[in-house]
């Protein structure tokens, strides 16, 4: 079933009322993998500009971008695109300099890649000591969890969490192989859908975190510095805000942080672990958000892109 901007608009009001009687909730938001390098729609150094004003149009407040720091020099203009995100008040936060997967790696080279990410980022104004695991794999083996989390600790490094996992990337993989591929791109249809990615989600990790921890906490949800987050931020802080959500600073979330879990599976974000610590299964903590095969169906079902 289609389903555009306005009916969209129809469900934030129901999902507003029910927010009003659970009261405020609280999310940051955060940007992976900057500076990415140009996509179909934007080139790197648009994307950048057009980020930043669809943020300051809202007045979203501070974002994080978690800065994978070898795109500094493998994309145009990545120093001056992260000195624009300073300036405009942003934070910058480190996400290695490879991008490497935790589990894949030896601590002595995954932590060398964190301290050359570290070294990039002291060129910055506005950072902050908060590390993000990329593919948020904190490793599966418990000693190399424990080596990884000390070094970074030795480090003065914090865990930059996320509570609301999405695969943004993911829709964003098929946004630009659909312009590649000539399609044509319904808009509105690709609005409705990201926000829904988003606010579902964070909607159902609220709801865990109820029943597992017994309140709402800070929740900070995932995303990416791509082209969909340059075209559609200001409608997802719009829609989250309409359904009672409050957009709030990166800091609030990691100044109180969330307890660190025991269990190993952090990949579905630091609310789902900590649940799946009570007893819950991994599998009833899995939203649509991140699951490849349900988001292709729903870009199908809506139409999202077409044939010409």
């Amino acid at each position: 079933m289609r389903i555009g901007f306005l009916a969209l608009l129809s469900i934030l009001v129901a999902l507003a009322s029910t927010a009003a009687a659970h009261g405020q909730k609280r999310i940051a938001l955060s940007y992976d993998d900057a500076p990415r390098s140009d996509g179909a729609l934007y080139t790197g150094n648009a994307r950048t500009t057009r980020l930043i004003n669809a943020l300051e149009a809202v007045d979203a407040g501070p974002v994080v971008f978690f800065v994978a720091t070898a795109g500094i020099s493998n994309s145009e203009n990545g120093q001056a695109r992260l000195e624009a995100y300073a300036s405009a008040g942003h934070i910058l936060a480190n996400h290695t300099h490879s991008h490497m997967w935790a589990h894949q790696t030896s601590a002595e080279e995954y932590l060398a890649d964190v301290n050359l990410a570290q070294t990039h980022l002291s060129e910055f104004q506005n950072t902050r000591p908060w590390f993000r695991f990329p593919y948020l794999d904190e490793g599966r083996r418990p000693d190399h969890v424990t080596t990884l989390a000390n070094g970074l600790e030795a480090r003065g490094l914090v865990n930059g969490y996320v509570t609301v996992d999405t695969y943004d990337w993911h829709l964003e993989t098929q946004f630009q192989q659909a312009l590649q591929d000539g399609l044509t791109v319904d808009y509105d249809a690709l609005r409705a859908l990201y926000i829904r990615l988003s606010l579902e989600a964070a909607e159902f990790y609220d709801q865990i975190a109820m029943e597992a921890l017994g309140h709402s906490p800070v929740h900070v949800l995932l995303l990416h510095e791509n082209d969909l987050a340059a075209h559609f931020s200001s409608d997802l802080v719009a829609a989250f805000r309409a359904a009672g959500w409050e957009i709030v600073h990166p800091d609030d979330a990691y100044t109180d942080p969330l307890p660190t879990p025991s269990t190993q599976l952090t990949s579905q974000g630091r609310v789902a672990a900590l649940a799946i610590d009570t007893g819950r299964e991994p599998l009833a903590l899995q939203h649509w958000a991140i699951d490849a095969a349900a988001i292709n169906r729903r870009i199908a079902d809506q139409g999202v892109f077409r044939e010409p």
